[in-house]
């Protein structure tokens, strides 16, 4: 019966602070209404998936983790070095893809995945 996810929405300490670096570093324009609508494109996949609230993936502090998948990783590393936003974690890779994560400036993990 699911057709897909409608959206992700949480609270923010700093709108405007938030909003900016989306921008700027994932280049998510977020609009006049504090959102933006991702179409996805051919080969992309939503995964929804719940981790044990003891599971060491990510911060057990954190309770919700984005993965964002994009194009090439290796370009996004680039992008992320030019504006001086450090890995919170080195690229892996694996039978699942390559991957890397940033922290927001709220300190939120978010996890940028290449499949």
């Amino acid at each position: 019966m699911i057709k897909g996810f409608g959206g992700i929405f949480w609270r923010t300490k700093n709108l405007e602070v938030v909003k900016k670096w989306y921008n700027e570093v994932l280049m998510i324009e977020i609009n006049d209404w504090n959102g933006t609508i991702i179409k996805p494109h051919e080969g992309n996949e939503t995964i929804f998936s719940f981790f044990n609230e003891q599971d060491s993936y990510f911060p057990t502090e954190q309770q919700v983790m984005l993965n964002f998948q994009v194009h090439d990783l290796n370009d996004m590393l680039k992008h992320l070095e030019h504006l001086d936003i450090p890995l919170a974690k080195p690229l892996e890779s694996s039978e699942f893809g390559k991957f890397i994560w940033i922290k927001d400036p709220e300190g939120r993990l978010i996890e940028l995945w290449e499949k």
